[in-house]
C-alpha cells in the first residue's frame, strides 16, 4: 500500500565513549534480566526476610544469593551482588508505594528520561489519578527541569492527552512513562540566557511544525473525498502493491489515510534521526490504524512496518526499558507479514515475482527480535536471531560498483538498490527489471488518470442536473462509478439531494420560489401547493423537482415535506455571509503551507519503505553479536 501524491541532536559524546555507554547498560540490562529470571524460577522475594531486614535495610543472605547466582552465570559476584541489590531496592520501593496508594490514592508513576539526562534517566514521581494529563506535564516538567511546553508524554505505548484525566487515560499505579524533548541540542548543557531562548525559539517551531502536519494530513484525507482536479489540486491516494488505487469503505477511509499519512511522516524523521519528534507521529498512525479493520490490516503490510518502526524508534531513543512492550509488537508484525505476504512468501512471489526487496523487513524483524531477546536474558535465543540477521545481511549486500553501473544508465540509487536486490544481484537483470517497472506504472497511472478524469465528469453531469457534489459521490460510490445507476439511486432517495458540502445553516437559505418556475410545474399536471413545496426544497431546481414529483404519484416524501417547512421559516439573506473575507486568503495560505509540508515527506517511490542501505542495521548486529560474544568469554574466564 501507499500514498501518492530544525533537527533534533542528541548532545556529542565521543565514538568509543558512547560505545562503552551502550555496550554497559546492554550488559547491565540483560544481567538484570537474567537475575529477574532467576529470583521467579527460585520463588524468592527480595523485599522480604532474610533479604530485607524490618528496617527496609538489605539482610547477609543477599550476599550468599548473589554468590550462588555469581557461580551459576559463570561471572563476577561483586557486580551480580550490585544488581540484585538494585533489584531489592526497587522491589521495596514498589512495595512502599503500594501501601501508600492503599491508604492515600496517590499514585507512583515510573518515569523515564531522556538520553541527555545525566542523572537517573529513572525516575519516581507520585501523583493522583484524577489530574488532567496537561497537569502530569506541568509536574514533571518541574520536577525535572523541562520546559513545560516542549515535552510529550508516552504512557502504554500511547500520548498522553492533555484534556483527560489520568484515569480515563487507562493509567495506573506503577505505571511506565516515557519524556520526549522536542529539541536537544549541544548547547542544553550550557545555562545561559541566550542558550534557553533559542533553545524555546527552536521548540516553538517544532511544535508549530507537529501541528501544521495534523492539520495538513486532515485536508489531504478531506480532499479525497470531495471533487478535486487531479492534475491541478494535490490530495491522497490509496493503492495496491501493483501501483492501483484501491476502494476503500468510507467508513475508513478516512482513518486510513491519516493511518498512512502519520507513518509516512514519522519514516521521515526516522530518516533524519529525529526519534523523539518521529516516535508522537508513529503512534498517531498506530491510533489511526486500529479505528480499521482487521481484515484490512491483514491483507497490507503498512501495519506490520509500522510496529517494526515503533520498536525501532524506542530502541534508537535508548528507552531499552519500553522494549518490554517490543515482544508483543514483534509478533504482531510477523503475524501480518505472514497473512499479507503468504506462507513462504508464496502471495508476494505470485504478485511481484520476487521477495528480495522484502527481505529488508525480515532482516530489522530479526535484528529487533535478537535485542529483545538478549534484554530479556535470552542469550541463546537472542544469538539465533542475530545470525539469521547477519545471515541475511550478507544475502542483501550490495556492491556499490554496481549500483555505480545502474546509474550510469540513468537509474536513481534508490532504484538500482531495489532493482539488484529483487535480481540478485545481477545488474543486466536488474535494469530490465527497473525499466519494466517503470513502464509499467506509467501505464497504471495513464489508466488512474483517466479514471478519475470520467469520475469528475460523471459528478459534473449530476452536478449540473442540480445535485450537491458530495450527493453525487455518494450515489456514484454505490454505483461503482456507473452514471446511469447513481442516477437511478439519486431518483430512488431523493433525500440524497440534502447531501451537501458546505455548512448545514447555509443550506436552508433559500427565496420563495418564483411563480413562472411554479407554473411549469402546474403545467405538467402536478399541484400548485406540491409544486411551490419541492422547488422550496430544491432550491428551484425545476427538473429535480419535477423528478422527484414524478417518482412520488405528484406528492413530496414525508421527510422532504419537512424540509420544506424548515427552508419556508429560514431568512433568505444573512447580513454576516460577507464577514471574514479579509482573513479567507490567510488561512488558505496557511493550509496550502501545511499541505506541502506534508507532501514534502512522503517518497515518489512506492517502494521507498523497503530501501535500506543497511549501514546501521550492519553496526548494530555486529555491536550485539559482540555482547552475547563477550557473555560467554566472561563465562569460560570465571
Amino acid at each position: 500500500m501507499k500514498i501518492n501524491g530544525g533537527r533534533s541532536r542528541i548532545r556529542a559524546l565521543g565514538g568509543s565513549r558512547l560505545a562503552q555507554l551502550w555496550r554497559r547498560m546492554a550488559q547491565k540490562k540483560y544481567l538484570q534480566s537474567k537475575l529477574t529470571q532467576f529470583l521467579r524460577e527460585d520463588k524468592i522475594q527480595l523485599w522480604k526476610p532474610p533479604y530485607t531486614d524490618e528496617n527496609k535495610e538489605v539482610g547477609l543472605a543477599l550476599k550468599d544469593l548473589a554468590k550462588k547466582y555469581s557461580d551459576k552465570l559463570e561471572c563476577c559476584e561483586n557486580e551480580v551482588e550490585k544488581v540484585m541489590e538494585e533489584i531489592r531496592c526497587k522491589a521495596v520501593e514498589r512495595g512502599t508505594g503500594n501501601e501508600h496508594y492503599k491508604t492515600t490514592g496517590i499514585a507512583t508513576i515510573e518515569v523515564f528520561l531522556p538520553p541527555r539526562v545525566k542523572k537517573d534517566r529513572k525516575s519516581l514521581l507520585e501523583t493522583r489519578l484524577h489530574i488532567t494529563g496537561r497537569e502530569l506535564r506541568s509536574k514533571i516538567a518541574e520536577t525535572f527541569g523541562f520546559q513545560e511546553n516542549y515535552i510529550k508524554i508516552v504512557i502504554n505505548k500511547k500520548q498522553l492527552q492533555l484534556g483527560e484525566t489520568l484515569k480515563e487515560q487507562g493509567v495506573t499505579h506503577n505505571v511506565k512513562a516515557m519524556v520526549l524533548e522536542l529539541k536537544q541540542s549541544e548547547e542544553d548543557v550550557r545555562k545561559t540566557f541566550q542558550v534557553e531562548e533559542e533553545k524555546q525559539n527552536e521548540a516553538k517551531l517544532e511544535e508549530k511544525r507537529i501541528q501544521r502536519t495534523k492539520r495538513g494530513l486532515e485536508i489531504l484525507a478531506e480532499r479525497a473525498e470531495m471533487v478535486v482536479d487531479p492534475e491541478a489540486t494535490p490530495y491522497l491516494d490509496i493503492a495496491n502493491q501493483t501501483g492501483r488505487s484501491i476502494r476503500i469503505p468510507p467508513s475508513e477511509r478516512k482513518a486510513l489515510m491519516l493511518a498512512m499519512g502519520y507513518h509516512e511522516k514519522g519514516r521521515a524523521f526516522l530518516k533524519r534521526k529525529e526519534y523523539g519528534i518521529a516516535l508522537p507521529c508513529l503512534l498517531d498512525a498506530d491510533k489511526y490504524f486500529c479505528e480499521c479493520c482487521r481484515e484490512l490490516l491483514d491483507t497490507v503490510d503498512n501495519y506490520a512496518v509500522l510496529q517494526l518502526d515503533i520498536v525501532w524508534c524506542y530502541f534508537r531513543l535508548g528507552q531499552l526499558e519500553c522494549l518490554d512492550d517490543a515482544e508483543k509488537k514483534l509478533k504482531l508484525a510477523q503475524e501480518c507479514f505472514r497473512k499479507c505476504y503468504g506462507e513462504n512468501h508464496q502471495r508476494l512471489l505470485h504478485i511481484k515475482g520476487n521477495c528480495g526487496k522484502e527481505k529488508v523487513l525480515f532482516l530489522r524483524l530479526y535484528l529487533l527480535q535478537g535485542i529483545r531477546n538478549y534484554h530479556s536474558g535470552n542469550g541463546e535465543e537472542a544469538y539465533e536471531y542475530l545470525n539469521k540477521a547477519c545471515q541475511l545481511l550478507k544475502e542483501l549486500y550490495i556492491d556499490p560498483s554496481k549500483v555505480h553501473s545502474l546509474m550510469q544508465l540513468g537509474f536513481s540509487a534508490q532504484e538500482a538498490r531495489l532493482g539488484l536486490r529483487a535480481c540478485d544481484g545481477n545488474v543486466d537483470h536488474a535494469a530490465v527489471h527497473i525499466t519494466n517497472r517503470r513502464e509499467e506504472l506509467d501505464q497504471i497511472k495513464k489508466e488512474e488518470r483517466e479514471k478519475k478524469r470520467r469520475r469528475l465528469e460523471n459528478i459534473n453531469h449530476l452536478k449540473g442536473m442540480g445535485y450537491s457534489p458530495r450527493a453525487a459521490r455518494q450515489a456514484l460510490h454505490q454505483a461503482s462509478g456507473n452514471l446511469e445507476e447513481a442516477l437511478k439511486i439519486l431518483l430512488r432517495n431523493p433525500q440524497m439531494w440534502w447531501l451537501n458540502d458546505s455548512a448545514p445553516e447555509s443550506n436552508n437559505r433559500q427565496q420563495s420560489p418564483s411563480q413562472e418556475k411554479i407554473d411549469q410545474l402546474v403545467y405538467m399536471g402536478f399541484d400548485a401547493v406540491a409544486a411551490k413545496a419541492a422547488l422550496r426544497v430544491f432550491r428551484g431546481n425545476v427538473q429535480l423537482a419535477a423528478q422527484t414529483l414524478v417518482h412520488n404519484g405528484g406528492r413530496l416524501p414525508p421527510d422532504l415535506q419537512l424540509s420544506a417547512e424548515d427552508s419556508s421559516s429560514t431568512p433568505s439573506t444573512s447580513p454576516s455571509d460577507s464577514a471574514g473575507t479579509s482573513s479567507a486568503s490567510t488561512d488558505e495560505d496557511m493550509e496550502t503551507e501545511a499541505v506541502n509540508e506534508v507532501l514534502e515527506d512522503i517518497p515518489e517511490h512506492e517502494e521507498d519503505y523497503l530501501d535500506s542501505t543497511l549501514e546501521d542495521e550492519e553496526i548494530i548486529i555486529a555491536e550485539y553479536l559482540s555482547y552475547v560474544e563477550n557473555i560467554k568469554s566472561a563465562a569460560n574466564k570465571n
